[in-house]
């Protein structure tokens, strides 16, 4: 009888066949070979006009880009975008954080919308002040206004710019009118100087608060409440309506202490509830009736000059900035300076002196 075989132990373990990694490498590697042309101007200018939104964030990608070379082409298509630009209401939207300006934005959009506009949201998130990072949620919190086809959501890093306002989102504008949409909003990181750079930007102020969370005007400055064309009061249902009516008498008293507008229009303090849709039409209603109102008179005309005037020295301050700090050297003699600061032998204003007339004298 032949020898049996000798069994393998129960704990003995087969080599088994390698299993394919989660990731195809050759698929990447030919992702990596290929590279993606880039559109032209021509062709840009064409999907803008067209209303095509890849090439309109394409576009705005270009133009928040640092790189010289983007913003070359970025601005010869802001050009190319002026004679198209100019026939939006623009609104800047800002608040206290936890006010609901998301879900207030949502409701108010889709009411635009279904009046048959066309809406673009410009929202400028905050950035670290480390990474320079944003978290860019504001999609994620419209989700529905964000599904329309008539509808374009663009978050933004503030990337630490003026009052955290995007640098370039006055050029964002142009190119969202010259693709079609006749209703821009700009929203803000939240109350603070930011605001002061939306208003020169925007055709219609709008600030939006909560009631019940405190002493409401202890929070808000006077400058920001100066600038508002309209104060809304978010999250006027359940048991906060009575809170809401209240703060809306408030606000009214303390608007009446201000100076009156230029343009003549007296603010308006509303009560809405975004998350129950109500009030939402008689607040677009009021933003209707000031355009009606500075159209008619001219002062939207004359306030849209005096912004783009402000502006160009914007710009022009930024440009300065910039040649100073991209200058060899320049960085030489603002290291000296910083050391100099650090050790005590010279003052931060004494410093800043001495470093714009070494630039003055080399140019």
């Amino acid at each position: 009888m032949p020898e049996r075989e000798k069994k393998k132990s129960a704990l003995s373990v087969s080599e088994g066949v390698e299993q394919p990694g989660s990731i195809n490498l050759q698929a990447v590697d030919h992702l990596k070979k290929v590279k993606k042309k880039p559109y032209s101007i021509e062709q840009l200018l064409s999907g803008i006009l067209e209303g095509d939104i890849s090439m309109l964030g394409q576009a705005i990608t270009l133009v928040e880009s640092s790189l010289e070379s983007h913003q070359a082409i970025a601005q010869e298509l802001i050009t190319a975008c002026l004679p198209y630009s100019g026939n939006a209401f623009r609104v800047g939207i800002t608040g206290v954080p936890g006010a609901g300006k998301s879900t207030f934005i949502e409701s108010l959009g889709k009411h635009i919308l279904a009046e048959g506009g066309k809406l673009a949201v410009l929202a400028i998130d905050p950035s670290s002040e480390r990474s320079r990072g944003s978290i860019l949620g504001d999609k994620t919190r419209m989700e529905e206004l964000a599904g329309s086809h008539r509808a374009f959501i663009r978050p933004s890093p503030s990337g630490g710019t003026l009052g955290g306002v995007a640098r370039k989102t006055r050029e964002t504008i142009i190119l969202c009118e010259a693709a079609g949409f006749d209703t821009i909003f700009v929203e803000t990181v939240g109350v603070g100087q930011s605001e002061t750079a939306v208003h020169s930007m925007v055709d219609f102020f709008l600030l939006v608060m909560l009631a019940g969370a405190g002493d409401e005007l202890q929070g808000i400055k006077r400058g920001i409440m100066e600038m508002a064309d309209a104060i809304v009061i978010n999250k006027a249902d359940g048991n906060n309506i009575h809170r809401a009516r209240r703060a809306q008498a408030e606000f009214a008293n303390a608007l009446h202490l201000f100076p009156p507008s230029l343009s003549g229009w007296v603010p308006v303090v509303k009560t809405c509830s975004s998350l129950y849709n109500k009030g939402i039409s008689e607040i677009w209603e009021m933003v209707r009736d000031y355009t009606d109102l500075v159209s008619k008179s001219g002062f939207l005309k004359e306030k849209r000059l005096e912004q783009s005037r402000y502006w160009m020295y914007e710009t022009l301050r930024d440009g300065i900035y910039k040649l100073v700090f991209n200058d060899p050297e320049m960085k030489k003699e603002l290291d000296e300076h910083e050391k100099a600061i650090s050790e005590g032998r010279t003052t931060s204003f004494m410093a800043a002196s001495s470093i714009l007339n070494k630039y003055k004298s080399a140019n």
